[in-house]
């Protein structure tokens, strides 16, 4: 098969910042505010995981406790930092904290950096940013709670059309087919199997969809099943779960939109080659 022509529509400002220069100073504020500020956006993307599935409004009232229910102080609220200082305990009720807590705020302060290092001050890095905190936050729901809230999905689509108006990586029309492609056939799989794939994961492919567009979105569902037979066959063979077991999706599709939107045209070239 001869390819002579092919036209995605792929992130087209992404811009890998490598360079053989020591980091100045300059750099290593820049650098250091966006790890802080992904440490306090993960502290917060922690309030959502927690109370969205629990039908909990994510606002008021201030952080608390989640077995004695006092309410934290300005200290107690430092991320990561503050579960270290406390080893992992509360203050009050002396109850162990979840580990939850600071992995997902590491994540999201290193994932900002490594977004940051290969897309620079721009829209698009904006854009990339809400959406991995998008993925962080539905992949450890799911992993808990075994849903992808609706609440996150409708978040999900308005954040998608207005970040693609922003950054204009993506066009209209591929936001538009990307939204019905992957989710299409998940839908279709899901009658097909008898809801074997849940509803969640259809409506989070569709509005990820709008976030990285048609071609990108396929690819995206390709490998989290590529990474989710993968990941099942390792747990079937140890043992850790049965052949009935549910194992949750949503993290698999999570990691194929993150790799396929960031990569995408280099993977088409790979595989072209």
């Amino acid at each position: 098969m001869c390819f002579n022509t092919m036209h995605f529509a792929a992130p087209q400002n992404i811009k890998y910042h490598i360079t053989e220069k020591k980091m100045s100073n300059t750099d290593f504020i820049s650098y250091s505010f966006i790890f802080i500020l992904g440490l306090v956006i993960g502290s917060f993307l922690n309030v959502c995981i927690y109370r969205i599935p629990r039908d909990e409004s994510i606002v008021f009232p201030p952080s608390r406790c989640p077995k004695c229910g006092r309410k934290l102080s300005m200290l107690e609220n430092m991320p990561l930092f503050s579960y270290i200082l406390q080893r992992g305990k509360c203050k009050g009720c002396q109850g162990s904290i979840a580990v939850r807590y600071p992995i997902v705020e590491l994540l999201t302060g290193v994932s900002f950096v490594w977004l940051f290092s290969m897309l620079g001050p721009s829209a698009v890095f904006a854009k990339y940013s809400v959406m991995m905190c998008i993925l962080l936050a539905v992949s450890f729901i799911d992993l808990e709670h075994k849903i992808i809230p609706d609440e996150i999905v409708v978040f999900s689509i308005g954040a998608g059309i207005l970040l693609n108006i922003i950054a204009r990586d993506v066009t209209l029309l591929s936001a538009l087919i990307g939204f019905f492609s992957a989710s299409g056939i998940l839908l279709l799989m899901a009658i097909i199997t008898k809801g074997a794939m849940g509803g969640g994961d259809i409506k989070l492919m569709a509005a990820m969809g709008i976030f990285i567009g048609n071609g990108p979105i396929l690819l995206a569902l390709f490998i989290g099943f590529m990474i989710g037979g993968l990941v099942s066959l390792i747990l079937l063979i140890f043992k850790i779960k049965g052949r009935k077991d549910y194992i949750p999706f949503g993290p698999f599709l999570a990691a194929g939109v993150l790799i396929s939107g960031l990569f995408f045209d280099e993977i088409l070239i790979w595989y072209l080659m």
